[in-house]
């Protein structure tokens, strides 16, 4: 497996944001009542991650130590606004339904923490691949989850009615708060089997540390360096 495919099995199996680092929890949980929903989301998040890390790593001997974070706020925001944009010219019913949690992108902790690091690190190619990776991992975890919600909730699968037909009644809490919970808990649940079948292989899952949980001891960021 070479680098580049390594990166995009990281970010869609071993180090899934969703089901194994558990980040962008307010996006999965909040946006999650429908298939579409789930998916447009995702792939939002998809485009801005790639072209973040892409412009950070490209800028990233350029852009001053103490100013870094910042900068990466900048970069990140510029292009959530260029997607927000977009996305009301071109999607607006997907654009109205998913409403303040596409300028939330900004803030979402997966982009920061990728640029953070690995894409203030490494070169624009892998920081690139690295972003679609992660990117598809969050968004194969919206899009499952909404599919789920909106089947049980709805009896429907991307709009489209496939149980109401069949006699079926849509069960409520799936479509509201609650049913996300409930939705994540098993999927998780379901990661974590797969997680320790691969650790019997001895091919252990990821687990979170450094920025993302606060860990500087196995982190290898330079705001680690600064606080040893």
């Amino acid at each position: 497996m070479n680098k580049y495919t390594e990166r995009l099995f990281n970010g869609i199996i071993k180090e899934n944001p969703t089901f194994v680092l558990m980040l962008g929890m307010c996006p999965t949980l909040a946006v999650t009542t429908s298939a579409i929903n789930g998916l447009g989301m995702g792939l939002s998040t998809t485009v801005v991650l790639v072209f973040a890390n892409l412009l950070i790593s490209i800028f990233r001997k350029k852009i001053p130590d103490g100013v870094r974070i910042p900068a990466f706020i900048v970069i990140v925001a510029s292009l959530v606004t260029i997607v927000e944009f977009l996305m009301k010219a071109y999607f607006q019913a997907l654009s109205d339904s998913l409403g303040v949690y596409i300028p939330l992108i900004v803030v979402n902790c997966i982009i920061l923490g990728r640029a953070e690091s690995y894409a203030s690190k490494n070169g624009p190619v892998e920081s690139m691949f690295d972003g679609i990776g992660m990117g598809l991992g969050f968004t194969l975890g919206l899009t499952c989850i909404g599919i789920i919600r909106e089947v049980l909730g709805n009896g429907s699968f991307f709009d489209m009615p496939i149980l109401t037909d069949l006699g079926f009644t849509p069960i409520a809490t799936f479509a509201r708060a609650p049913g996300a919970f409930l939705v994540l808990a098993f999927l998780v649940a379901g990661m974590n089997i797969v997680r320790k079948k691969m650790d019997e292989k001895g091919k252990p899952l990821a687990k979170p540390s450094g920025c993302i949980t606060g860990d500087c001891a196995n982190c290898t960021s330079k705001c680690a360096d600064e606080k040893k």
